[in-house]
């Protein structure tokens, strides 16, 4: 325990210097909800008649010590005291040890009763730092919030954003807080102890980018911060500096990757090379731009994002129905599976299911119901067109987007242009782009040798692909330090349900419901097998790996586990 002033006695006040938390600031305008902290004499209700009288007990052999409660109320009210524990109970838990993202979790899944109050490197700071923190709360607390934002923002879990938010919070010495994090709302309350005033922030998401490259640089912010290497002031100035950076790509070259995109899952689909293949790979290419440009045009309109879908699904539907009336048998359903690949939303649907894995059910519950009508948008906008197309008698054929005709050398060079195409969508750092496809070569191919050579299920061929892409991937993360995000998301693209929700659509506008529910609901199960699969290969490779926490108090050198729900049938 941390050695204290003897009774009576007046701290001496220490003078304002500049360290870790950046020189005193006059406070920002921010709106802070400060509920009244209850007078010692109120904690009857909330610490007993025992440990009331114990207080009383106290205070009237002290009357100085009227703001403090004896280390057995702490204990009884199940909060850390103040001054925090024992140092030589805690691990310390230094820069470098382990990522962030583990111990920030470990922390999480603590209760606060037994969070350590300072897990702090051996390097300690000036004595003044204690006393500067309380007047920097608001500061400390707004930049937590604006990470924790741009996190949200690119479709990082809800876990990792409160890891983040925790993580910047616990190196500017401020203990005892707790961050929430929802679709669309993130706050973080911080309260010193018991008798001091809470003070919460918060702060809504109303707009989301796919931009890896400012996600990396946002990971290497709180990776410095957590470290103990940066300032406010400093942490505020590179956060700005992340705003202000442009995209890496253009807008040209982002419109011709979402043609490459589609081009690509044709090939895909197809697994053919002939000239009539690149007649259809040229057609999707051609189509999907032109969605892209139209949904571009109605959204600087300020139509919300579910017409953009409608839109773009179009182009690419219209063209399919087009190629099915010539007498050339130009694979029309190809170039329609080729345009819902580059437009299912697979960075949410990821996300969504890793949320709901992981316990945030309310925003994977949202995030759910966004691709819920995301999807509903692309169907919508397709069957408009199918409808009108069948009702012309359009020649469309279904076993055209199966894959029939199995061709891995072509299929798999497919497969790593559509994952590049879809990188660069998602705006991925150049350095990181040889990874992903390497990423993906590896997911399709074992997808690949499970679905021709071993005879297994599609579902679970795209299950256990998806896995070893989320392992690698969070192995790739492990290496560069950065979320495995823009190594996962972009190698998935090969394995997206684009061809059974196809199938399900076409059952529907040619009126043959019972197999349009088959397909349809075949779609959603590859859906929730890739997902699973993402999420599942990311805790594998976290099972393999060191994982911090406190020492326990008997043992020492044994370290806590990260925890979770302990919940057997429900209860």
């Amino acid at each position: 325990m941390s050695d204290r002033e003897p009774e009576g006695a007046a701290a001496p006040e220490a003078p304002p210097t500049e360290g870790l938390l950046g020189p005193d600031a006059p406070p920002i305008e921010r709106t802070v909800s400060v509920p009244h902290a209850p007078r010692p004499a109120q904690t009857e209700g909330l610490l007993g008649h025992a440990v009331a009288d114990a207080g009383e007990s106290v205070r009237a052999r002290n009357p100085l010590a009227q703001d403090t409660l004896t280390p057995e109320e702490w204990n009884a009210a199940g909060y850390t005291p103040s001054h925090g524990l024992d140092l030589t109970e805690l691990h310390k838990g230094a820069p470098g040890d382990a990522p962030w993202p583990d111990r920030m979790r470990t922390l999480l899944r603590t209760p606060m009763a037994e969070r350590p109050a300072f897990e702090r490197t051996a390097r300690e700071l000036h004595p003044a730092a204690g006393g500067q923190a309380q007047r920097n709360v608001p500061r400390v607390l707004d930049l937590s919030l604006r990470i924790g934002e741009l996190l949200l923002a690119s479709g990082e879990a809800a876990e990792d954003v409160e890891a983040a938010m925790l993580g910047i919070a616990h190196a500017y010495r401020l203990d005892h807080c707790e961050p929430q994090v929802t679709f669309t709302l993130i706050s973080i309350s911080h309260q010193p102890s018991l008798i001091d005033p809470p003070v919460t922030a918060d702060r809504v998401v109303r707009r989301r980018t796919s931009d890896y490259t400012r996600l990396a640089a946002v990971y290497e912010l709180v990776a410095d911060i957590t470290a103990e290497q940066v300032t406010v002031n400093d942490a505020y100035r590179r956060l700005a500096e992340i705003r202000r950076n442009r995209h890496p790509y253009p807008a040209w070259l982002m419109a011709m990757a979402t043609g490459l995109l589609a081009g690509a899952a044709t090939f895909l689909v197809g697994g053919q090379h002939d000239g009539k293949a690149w007649l259809v790979f040229v057609s999707a290419f051609v189509t999907a731009v032109v969605g892209d440009r139209l949904a571009s045009f109605i959204a600087r309109r300020g139509l919300p994002e579910f017409y953009q879908f409608v839109i773009a699904a179009m182009p690419a539907a219209l063209c399919g129905i087009l190629l099915s009336f010539n007498e050339l048998h130009l694979r029309g359903s190809v170039v329609i599976t080729g345009g819902l690949f580059a437009l299912l939303p697979g960075r949410a649907m990821v996300a969504a299911v890793q949320d709901g894995l992981t316990g945030f059910y309310i925003t994977a519950a949202a995030r759910l119901l966004e691709v819920m009508y995301l999807i509903a948008g692309i169907v919508i906008g397709v069957m408009l067109v199918l409808y009108i197309g069948i009702n012309y008698h359009a020649k469309l054929r279904p076993d055209e987007s199966l894959g029939g005709t199995p061709n891995p050398p072509v299929q798999l060079t497919a497969a790593m242009v559509l994952a590049l195409a879809f990188a660069m969508l998602l705006q991925t750092d150049r350095r990181s782009l040889a990874m992903v496809v390497t990423n993906a070569a590896i997911g399709w191919s074992t997808y690949g040798v499970l679905t021709r050579n071993a005879g297994i299920s599609a579902i679970v061929a795209t299950g256990l692909a998806a896995g070893l892409v989320g392992l690698f991937g969070q192995l790739l993360a492990r290496y560069r330090a950065a979320s495995a995000l823009p190594y996962v998301t972009a190698a998935i693209g090969p394995l997206m349900p684009g061809s059974a929700l196809y199938l399900g659509m076409l059952a529907f506008a040619q009126g043959h419901a019972a197999s349009g529910l088959v397909s349809a609901s075949r779609a959603v199960a590859l859906a929730l097998a890739l997902a699973i699969g993402v999420n599942l290969g990311g805790e594998v490779a976290r099972l393999f790996l060191k994982n911090p926490g406190a020492s326990d108090r008997d043992t020492p050198h044994v370290l806590i586990p990260r925890r979770a729900a302990k919940r057997t049938r429900g209860f």
